[in-house]
């Protein structure tokens, strides 16, 4: 949980030492002339000055041109401290686009001069950048497991088929402790696993596993090689630590030597030998203890470190993060970092590795007070719980398993308050959110939520069946979120505040091509990001309370519900054939025959004749027919449940 990044003062000193004579001739826009070489250094003179008195304004079209010119020169340093003072400026100026493009471009600079000295004002710009993304809730579990899937190779060892496993770290926690079967007594719902630390050189930690076996639950081993990594060797002492790990019948996540991108860790500044140390501790857990999965979880920072450290897809069941949302860089007041969300931080993993093994948040908590000034940050930390459990499980379907770190502030050194029953709103909202049944609490290959659903992320359009809720997820520049407006085709259907709960449609009282809008205001009631959603509403048939899945979904043709052919004759226990010629579709079963014809009003049942509302016809080269002349041909009992567009049919 600890931020490092190289300080302003020193990039600028650095940077500038690379200053050369060059030539430069280029329109600097209106009221600035072009600039010739013998002119460079007057300009630079007169960027400096301008921005030593203040008047940043007059600065700021100085710096466009020098950046201009260095990034055609080829200097990307230089071009990154020039891209950094724009961004800062347009920052000042709450123009937030301009100044994310120029801190995005800043850090490619950084990048391709070797550096990572961009990776701050990288922060900056999400903090500042307006999100609203929009998620579709959905029972259709083949859809919840696709998403889930990355790149369809089949689960790791203990992967849930979708939803998350719920996991805590408690030591901490006075009233609970170790004792893990409290869970449901402080949180209404068991957690599915906890958070353990031992050292190399220490045995196995057995009692651990013993509180863990009497809750249910499994655990994550925090197992860190505190004298260095010289000292991981194979022999008799971890042969036996896997012996006892193997001998517990747990489910473990063996985290070996965690957050090794990080100058904190004594096993930090060699990945050839990490990445070696690594294997052997994965391939004597193999051999001795198969109930161990190999957890490879770096920090969040600092960025762009955590590859050179990765041992290889072979020996990584799932790859993890620590990472904490605090409102200060390491505690210091000084340096806030308020706009920089949990959603934000897990992005660079998630990219990396998410579609080839399941991601886990090793470790994470989120702030409700700083102990260096006393502050209260009840409405920060409260806003921030939700982003970690509503949102970030709906933005990113491969994160299957989240542990909260439950730490107090009366430790030594601890500049933050995670201790969730230390502020009554921060516990909860915690119990509110891991109520949702996505949550999962116990560990096995294949785990899925008892109640099917979840939510999928919406681009540009929407399908749904029946009823569903659209869920906004909300970040803006001025840290607080205002009101959202949801509008059906202009027309307001809702305005809700924090903490949003989206907005519930039903399919039957939505026309096809209806376009949702959704608007967030900031805290003063300015409109400030605005999306529209491309609504695809669909008729839903069952059969006996079993759904039909179809190919081709079901249309509501002139207040009649027409439905595949084959499915639906299929579906009835019927046989069915298709005359080409006549263009008929003929259903038996028992003593009933029924056939319709295409673009005809007239069906056919027994020898006898029936008017149609709605003729059968042809839609994207399936055979439409109505379902209800269908469904009664053979006995069954047709319903039209008009608010879900739902087909209802019962066979006797």
């Amino acid at each position: 949980m600890i931020n490092r990044f190289i300080s302003d003062d020193k990039i600028k000193r650095m940077a500038r030492t690379t200053l050369i004579a060059a030539c430069l001739a280029a329109s600097a826009g209106p009221g600035i002339p072009a600039v010739y070489a013998e002119d460079f250094w007057t300009l630079e003179r007169q960027a400096r000055q301008d921005e030593q008195n203040g008047n940043l304004q007059a600065a700021a079209p100085k710096w466009k041109l020098l950046l201009d010119h260095y990034a055609v020169e080829g200097n990307v340093v230089n071009a990154a401290l020039y891209a950094k003072n724009l961004g800062k400026y347009y920052d000042s100026q709450k123009q937030y686009e301009t100044a994310i493009y120029y801190y995005e471009l800043e850090n490619e600079y950084w990048l391709q001069a070797g550096y990572d000295w961009g990776a701050q004002d990288l922060f900056r710009a999400e903090e500042i950048r307006s999100t609203l993304d929009l998620y579709v809730q959905t029972t259709d579990e083949s859809a919840l497991a696709a998403a889930s899937d990355g790149n369809g190779g089949g689960l790791a060892k203990f992967e849930p088929v979708y939803g998350t496993y719920l996991g805590m770290y408690s030591e901490l926690d006075p009233q609970m402790g170790n004792q893990y079967t409290r869970s449901e007594q402080f949180y209404n719902k068991k957690h599915a696993l906890y958070l353990a630390y031992t050292q190399w050189g220490k045995p196995f930690p057995r009692q651990y596993a013993v509180n863990a076996k009497a809750a249910g639950a499994a655990l994550q081993i925090a197992f860190e090689p505190m004298n260095g990594l010289d000292e991981v060797k194979d022999g008799e002492y971890i042969r036996q630590w896997a012996a006892a790990a193997k001998a517990t019948g747990l489910p473990i996540f063996l985290r070996y030597a965690s957050e090794m991108n990080g100058n904190w860790v004594p096993w930090h500044g060699d990945p050839a030998k990490y990445m070696e140390k690594f294997k052997l501790v994965h391939d004597i857990m193999e051999q001795e203890a198969p109930n161990v999965a190999m957890v490879w979880s770096p920090g969040d920072v600092p960025i762009n470190t955590m590859s050179a450290y990765y041992p290889g897809d072979a020996y990584v069941d799932w790859v993890g993060i620590s990472m904490y949302s605090t409102p200060y860089e390491n505690g210091d007041p000084s340096k806030p970092q308020l706009g920089l969300g949990p959603v934000d931080r897990l992005d660079e993993i998630y990219r990396l590795y998410a579609d080839r093994k399941p991601v886990m948040i090793s470790e994470t908590a989120v702030t409700h007070g700083t102990v260096g000034d006393g502050k209260s940050w009840t409405d920060w930390g409260v806003m921030n719980l939700e982003r970690v459990y509503e949102i970030m499980t709906k933005q990113y379907p491969r994160l299957k398993a989240i542990t909260y770190f439950n730490r107090g502030a009366t430790q030594p050194g601890v500049t933050d308050n995670f201790l969730l029953r230390d502020n009554t709103a921060m516990m909860d909202a915690y119990k509110r959110l891991i109520g949702s049944p996505h949550f999962l609490t116990k560990v096995e290959n294949g785990a899925k939520p008892v109640a099917a659903g979840g939510y999928m992320k919406a681009q540009a359009s929407a399908a749904f069946s029946g009823r569903t809720v659209v869920y906004p997820y909300v970040k803006l520049p001025d840290i607080y979120n205002g009101k959202v407006e949801y509008r059906l085709n202009g027309m307001l259907l809702k305005t809700e505040y924090p903490p949003y709960k989206g907005v519930e449609l039903e399919a039957g009282g939505i026309v096809a091509g209806s376009v949702l809008e959704v608007k967030a205001f900031n805290q003063g009631g300015t409109p400030a990001v605005t999306r529209q959603l491309a609504l695809e509403p669909q008729t839903t048939v069952t059969v006996n309370g079993r759904a039909l899945a179809f190919e081709q979904p079901p249309v509501n043709w002139q207040g009649n519900v027409l439905v595949p052919m084959r499915a639906v004759f299929e579906a009835l226990g019927a046989e069915v054939s298709w005359n080409q010629t006549t263009r008929t579709a003929t259903g038996r079963k028992g003593g009933t025959t029924a056939s319709v014809t295409i673009d005809s009003h007239t069906a056919v049942k027994n020898g006898k004749d029936y008017r149609l509302e709605a003729a059968p016809r042809l839609i994207n080269s399936y055979t439409m027919v109505p379902v209800r002349f269908i469904a009664e041909s053979f006995g069954a009992k047709v319903e039209w449940d008009g608010p879900n567009a739902a087909v209802r049919i019962t066979m006797p």
